[in-house]
């Protein structure tokens, strides 16, 4: 009993240790994040790429009027009066100006802004909330996305360590470190501190690591997982030799 748990301690300091070095986080990146309250983002500073989804408001001019478009692999819309039109790279606003360009070669725009362009779906742009969670994976990027909506709409589940939960900034540049900070959801979630609720933008990931016992409960598991499936296999064969049926289980050719 008290090799076991000489043994045990061990593994746990080990995979302490372990765990420790992956966290490479520094509380100083979270200067590279802007919080909600400092800035506005909107949907006229969006740049759209396909498969984003965009209206057209433009009350005069009926054949564009509350059309809906889904920006094609190519970064096209068509219309059927005006042709195809280059969306992909521009903002609303932007894509607004051509089609007023192209509206003025048929019709007589009156007012200041004559049509509007508004984005209805925003399909391009992702970020990603990754390990113990309910509902890991990309996640559709909105502009007002923070690091608090995000993990609770992707729910950590009961291995998740939610006072080490680590926000990434990945690098284009491989000259330059990725911006990593920490996040402690339980102090979030029980006392309000929202001082570390940042805004996301596209690409950014937002890691959700396992505590320490449940990394030692999946290293257990992957340890004994072959060896489990390798006794199975060997009671399934000695069953099927001497002719008893294998309940709950699959026999030597694959049939239950």
């Amino acid at each position: 009993m008290v090799y076991a748990r000489a043994t045990l301690a061990v593994i746990l300091s080990l995979i302490t240790i372990g765990l420790t070095g992956c966290f490479s986080s520094h509380p100083e990146d979270i200067q590279a994040f802007l919080k909600p309250p400092e800035v506005n983002v909107t949907a006229e500073n969006y740049v759209l790429q396909p498969p984003d989804e965009i209206e057209v408001h433009c009350f005069k001019v009926p054949e564009i009027h509350l059309q809906l478009q889904r920006i094609r692999p190519d970064g096209k819309v068509s219309f059927e009066a005006l042709g195809e039109i280059e969306v992909a790279g521009k903002t609303p606003e932007e894509v607004a100006d051509v089609l007023e360009q192209k509206v003025s070669e048929l019709y007589t725009l009156i007012g200041d802004n004559p049509i509007e362009v508004r984005v209805v779906a925003y399909e391009s742009k992702v970020f990603y909330v990754l390990g113990q969670v309910f509902m890991p994976g990309p996640k559709i990027y909105t502009g007002r996305d923070t690091v608090l909506s995000a993990i609770a709409d992707a729910r950590p589940n009961a291995m998740a360590w939610v006072e080490r939960i680590q926000v990434i900034r990945p690098s284009e540049d491989e000259d330059t470190k990725p911006k990593i900070f920490e996040v402690n959801f339980e102090r979030m979630r029980l006392r309000g501190d929202t001082s570390k609720n940042v805004l996301l933008l596209e690409g950014d990931i937002v890691y959700v690591p396992p505590t320490i016992l449940a990394v030692l409960g999946l290293k257990v598991e992957e340890l004994i997982r072959p060896i489990t499936r390798a006794l199975y296999g060997t009671y399934i064969v000695e069953q099927s030799l001497q002719g008893r049926p294998v309940y709950g289980g699959y026999g030597v050719y694959g049939g239950r």
